[in-house]
């Protein structure tokens, strides 16, 4: 895997992220997409940074961009193409959580098998490339890489027998969700925003993100590479019952994602 081509990646998360970090700072405006889901300039503007970067590095390989997809740019995918969710988490954005990321992945015949994953607010860059690894490293929006602590290697760990961590979505919870960490004996919970969830887990700080909502593929798939790298796994979920990993181009459902479950390490 190009180490290249995941030193690009993470330039241009850095890059997006001290932009929208930037806006973070003001009193921005708020407008709401077709689908009723809000956006801000921080989204345009950080996707705008991802792609034309991505572009000049790598013009053969598609790009799926959340704000472009919105306005029905949707290109011819392949089984190689870059999944862009340029501000992740923006009503965690809007609500000045900080909780929110810049996600860029990498998909090869519908796995994740490299992603980076930006967090602005707690100065946390984290990537993971397929048989290599994953990695965080503490960087402060608008800093040099070069000047950085170095990248720590982070593994999930594996779920305990008892005292199961659960994580799951600040703004989306549902009674489903309730009933699913229930039923698996989860017997603490983290409200995390974005995509950061998949990230806890992948540090070993947490053992399980169960989703029963709606997802669309971008939303996940660079923490997900990430996780994955990490010794982790996410299945889809179907009546409760775990199924095999969540794939990617999945065109015929308008790239939403079904329910699914993310794990530490697991037997």
């Amino acid at each position: 895997m190009s180490e290249a081509l995941l030193n690009t990646m993470i330039d241009l998360a850095l890059k997006a992220g001290a932009k929208v970090d930037e806006i973070y700072q003001t009193d921005f405006d708020v407008s709401v997409k077709g689908d009723g889901s809000a956006v801000t300039m921080a989204d345009k503007l950080g996707e705008e940074i991802i792609v034309a970067g991505l572009e000049e590095a790598a013009g053969d390989i598609p790009i799926l961009a959340e704000e472009a997809a919105s306005d029905g740019n949707i290109p011819e995918l392949g089984e190689r193409f870059f999944l862009v969710d340029p501000l992740d988490g923006t009503r965690e954005f809007v609500n000045k959580t900080g909780e929110f990321t810049i996600n860029i992945a990498l998909v090869e015949n519908g796995a994740p098998v490299m992603g980076v994953v930006y967090a602005p607010g707690s100065n946390k860059l984290y990537y993971g490339v397929h048989g290599q690894g994953a990695f965080m490293q503490k960087i402060a929006p608008g800093a040099e890489r070069a000047s950085a602590d170095a990248p720590q290697p982070i593994k999930a760990r594996p779920a305990p027998k008892e005292g199961l961590i659960a994580v799951a979505s600040r703004s989306h919870r549902s009674a489903e969700t309730e009933e699913y960490l229930t039923k698996i004996g989860a017997a603490d919970f983290t409200p995390a925003g974005s995509s950061l969830k998949f990230c806890l887990i992948a540090e070993g700080l947490a053992d399980v993100y169960p989703r029963l909502g709606r997802t669309m593929e971008w939303d996940t798939a660079a923490a997900d590479a990430v996780l994955r790298a990490a010794g982790g796994s996410v299945v889809t979920l179907q009546d409760g019952v775990a199924g095999d990993a969540l794939t990617y181009n999945k065109k015929e459902r308008g790239f939403d994602n079904p329910y699914f479950v993310a794990w530490g390490a697991r037997d």
